[in-house]
């Protein structure tokens, strides 16, 4: 039996970062090789993480990258189990390598990533961090001479937003580099899940429809119980179903109610188009909580982030219309049971 000495046990955590007490039990039971007990604490190392793959990893950063000519774009959504190890600068450094990883490469899918040469060295760091870590999704963006491409990173590493913009020129797309920046902080802000109304399903919006409707309908019934005034009960939630029957209607019903107010005619074509853009907007809610399109711009609510795109393009000279747009932000749709603590400790105890 080989005698284990401090340098070896140093020598062994230096190499791993495994704790001193395993690195001296494992130099032990491979009798002073340290390539075997290298081996050992690898085996102990993904053991241990087999028995927590059960835990909920919900927390984490998210990475990105972006191409010095902004020709490209990636982001990176890497979960851990709890925020303390987010905040370790070894787990800050493996989301750092993770995003460049799928920038050069572009791995297929996160089993692709995970079956590559890095999934092993990725696997490795988890290894020493000692928590479940993995790699949730990824997604990159690219972009030609005449597509304008951007994105940006919140403060707090947990979300992260790319898009792209068609433009009619080089000249446009470069000019819109720094509006996309901010639409890309606005997308951050107001969490849209699509790109525009005509996106959304059918039987999805005619189901938030009906929910919707019933909210306001309770929150009505509060209302007046305090004798305060009523939220507006809207017909539709979507530019989707407006219809041109519908838009026709909703005027002819603006005009009557004109006619019942005895408003004189010659002044309708005053207010018959913001009345009509009112109905809109009161109809429309979906579109503007859920598509990015048609979201009010939080640097200018007068417009949709569509409009306010049109006028900006228009200023450098040119047409630019946003195509894509991803947005990761950490543990979204993922549900984390909240632990018993008191439990847990009795478990313990027991």
């Amino acid at each position: 039996m080989a005698a284990i000495t401090a340098a070896m046990v140093k020598e062994l955590r230096s190499a791993t970062d495994a704790p001193m007490m395993d690195c001296k039990k494992v130099l032990v039971e491979a009798d002073g090789d340290m390539d075997r007990a290298t081996e050992l604490l690898k085996e102990r190392g993904i053991a241990k993480a087999a028995k927590k793959a059960d835990r909920v990893a919900a927390e984490g950063l998210a990475g990105i990258v972006i191409a010095r000519d902004f020709s490209k774009a990636t982001v990176i959504e890497i979960n851990s189990e709890t925020d303390f190890v987010a905040q370790n600068e070894g787990f800050q450094n493996l989301v750092k390598d993770s995003a460049k990883e799928v920038y050069d490469n572009n791995p297929a899918d996160v089993a692709a990533f995970n079956a590559s040469a890095f999934g092993a060295t990725f696997q490795a760091a988890v290894i020493k961090i000692g928590e479940k870590i993995e790699v949730r999704r990824f997604n990159t963006l690219t972009a030609d001479a005449t597509t304008a491409l951007n994105g940006y990173i919140h403060s707090n590493t947990r979300i992260a937003v790319i898009l792209t913009a068609k433009c009619d020129s080089e000249k446009t797309a470069e000019g819109m580099r720094a509006v996309l920046k901010q639409v890309a902080m606005h997308t951050s802000a107001m969490k849209p899940t699509t790109l525009s109304y005509k996106d959304f399903d059918a039987a999805y919006v005619a189901s938030e429809t009906i929910g919707r409707i019933e909210v306001i309908k309770k929150e009505n019934e509060e209302l007046a119980r305090l004798k305060k005034p009523l939220k507006n009960v809207p017909t539709y939630i979507s530019m989707s179903q407006l219809t041109d029957e519908v838009l026709a209607q909703a005027e002819a019903d603006i005009k009557a109610d004109l006619a019942a107010q005895g408003k004189p005619e010659k002044i309708w074509d005053k207010i018959v188009p913001g009345s009509l853009a009112r109905f809109i907007s009161d109809n429309t809610t979906l579109d503007k909580e859920q598509a990015l399109l048609d979201q009010n711009y939080v640097l200018d609510e007068k417009l949709t982030v569509a409009q306010a795109i049109d006028k900006a393009a228009k200023a450098l000279g040119g047409t630019a219309e946003i195509t894509e747009f991803v947005r990761l932000e950490v543990g979204e749709g993922i549900e984390k049971a909240e632990d018993d603590f008191a439990a847990e400790v009795a478990a313990q105890m027991s």
